[in-house]
């Protein structure tokens, strides 16, 4: 059973978590032969303002 934990910076719409959901599904299934019934994928949308890079918050 896969499970992929994404996190990303902000927020997106649901159009682009369904697209990024078939397209790790699509992945694990062509390079790890994993059936896509099994594959569990979560979007955990983090506020920019707890995110930083170099040393910067980038909120």
């Amino acid at each position: 059973m896969p499970y992929c934990h994404l996190r990303v910076a902000g927020s997106l719409t649901r159009e682009q978590k369904e697209k990024i959901a078939r397209e790790f599904t699509a992945t694990l299934e062509r390079v790890a032969s994993k059936p896509p019934e099994a594959t569990y994928v979560v979007i955990e949308e983090v506020p920019r303002e707890n995110w930083a890079k170099g040393g910067e918050l980038l909120g």
